[in-house]
């Protein structure tokens, strides 16, 4: 009867919170799919350059860098529920302060605005990942928080959602002639300014809408009571604990390969509209594609949490890695519609990635360290603000070596995909 138990993924008195906790995971998928097609929409709106523009992405996964450590001090003073609680307030603010920033048309404001929102979603996933998996035995923390990051590309299709039939659509910006040619460009600088106050209202109304919703959610977890289960109970030196996760081999690579996944993803998922408009699909069209991606994403994250109960996950990650990397490969060397098809196609094997890296990574980490262990994990999402500006570079080229420099800008995620593979054989040989 006890190994029964043990093995059970959800007990029944841990059930609201695991879907209060899990509600907030397709916050922030809302929040991220949300965010990526505004740096298409502000290359053109701005009239910036692809790596300028790509700060939108330095500044939203910026704030993660910035806020995982004191959000990890945070919890350990105080307790999971008041992280989440501070999470979503910050959470708040940042959506509502689009408000401001479209009033005042500044691109620098907008940044800062995602700065302030990632402070929040920082203390979430900080809480949230390590929350979940300390709902249960530790035997299924990882397929349970497989199924919990099951529900993160949720709020990822809403996002691209509103983006692809309200948002995009509404551009006024991104309308094109008759030979394709963006009409934006060639009027003046009178015709523009009233073109920007619209555009942006329209970019700013769903963060405002998302804002709102955040509080109401706020207002629900403030008022339940989550189990003692989620409180640390141990307080050690920040010392002692880093240098314990330092001496964990899978730990310490975890970190760095989750960083590079996390750069794989966005790279992947951001530039999905630069590629389409290389073969002259526009920002609309271009996103219901990111929506094909992330339903396959969606799908995937449910096959793998099922094979996960007879597949070893470092073994499964390994294969998923060897996908994506030959998925990437196509999407590098075809040039064409079939090579979107391969672009696509990644985010299947993308799918469980991040909770198995984190899962694993975190599999033989103390009590006393997981609050630690867990905010350089999240911080490790910093590699969504480095690399994606370094493609956006490349793309700028136009052409690379004979080729569309955004089809050899991927060349940047392959090669992420191949250090993921490699993770995954070392820890499966050092669990063997």
């Amino acid at each position: 009867m006890e190994k029964t138990e043990n093995n059970k993924l959800i007990e029944k008195r841990y059930l609201l919170p695991f879907i209060l906790v899990t509600s907030l995971f397709a916050l922030w998928g809302f929040a991220n799919d949300m965010t990526r097609p505004l740096v298409a929409a502000f290359q053109t709106l701005m009239e910036l350059p692809v790596a300028k523009a790509s700060l939108i992405t330095f500044a939203f996964y910026g704030g993660y860098a910035t806020m995982a450590v004191p959000a990890a001090l945070f919890i350990r003073k105080y307790s999971y529920k008041s992280a989440i609680l501070l999470g979503l307030g910050l959470y708040a603010v940042g959506a509502l302060l689009f408000i401001p920033a479209a009033n005042y048309q500044n691109f620098a404001f907008f940044c800062l605005s995602l700065y302030i929102l990632t402070f929040g979603l920082a203390f979430l996933e900080t809480t949230a990942n390590p929350m979940i998996m300390s709902l249960g035995s530790k035997e299924t923390a990882t397929r349970r928080l497989n199924l919990a990051q099951a529900f993160n590309p949720l709020g990822s299709l809403s996002g691209m959602f509103i983006s692809a039939f309200f948002v995009l659509p509404s551009l006024i910006s991104d309308k094109r002639d008759a030979a394709d040619k963006i009409i934006f460009y060639g009027l003046s600088e009178t015709e523009k300014a009233q073109i920007r106050l619209h555009d942006l209202a329209v970019i700013r109304d769903p963060y405002v809408a998302i804002g709102l919703l955040v509080i109401v959610v706020f207002v629900i977890i403030a008022c339940t009571k989550m189990p003692k289960a989620s409180k640390p109970r141990m307080k050690v030196g920040i010392k002692e604990s880093c240098a314990r996760l330092w001496r964990n081999k899978p730990y310490r690579e975890g970190v760095v390969t989750q960083m590079f996944y996390v750069a794989a993803q966005i790279m992947v998922w951001t530039f999905i509209i630069q590629y389409a408009d290389n073969l002259g699909i526009d920002k609309a069209t271009a996103e219901k594609y990111n929506i094909v991606a992330t339903i396959m994403f969606l799908s995937g994250r449910f096959i793998s949490t099922f094979l996960m109960r007879y597949v070893n996950s470092r073994v499964l990650l390994g294969v998923f890695a060897i996908g994506a990397s030959l998925a990437t490969i196509g999407a590098i060397t075809i040039e064409g519609i079939y090579g979107l098809y391969c672009l696509v196609a990644i985010s299947l094997f993308m799918s469980l990635m991040f909770p198995t890296i984190y899962g694993i990574a975190l599999e033989n980490v103390g009590v006393e360290d997981t609050a630690f262990g867990a905010s350089f994990l999240v911080m490790a999402i910093v590699g969504g603000a480095l690399m994606p500006p370094l493609q956006g570079m490349l793309i700028d080229q136009k052409e690379i070596l004979g080729h569309p420099a955004v089809n050899m800008s991927y060349l940047l995620p392959l090669l992420c995909f191949v250090i993921i593979a490699i993770y995954s054989y070392r820890c499966y040989k050092i669990k063997k």
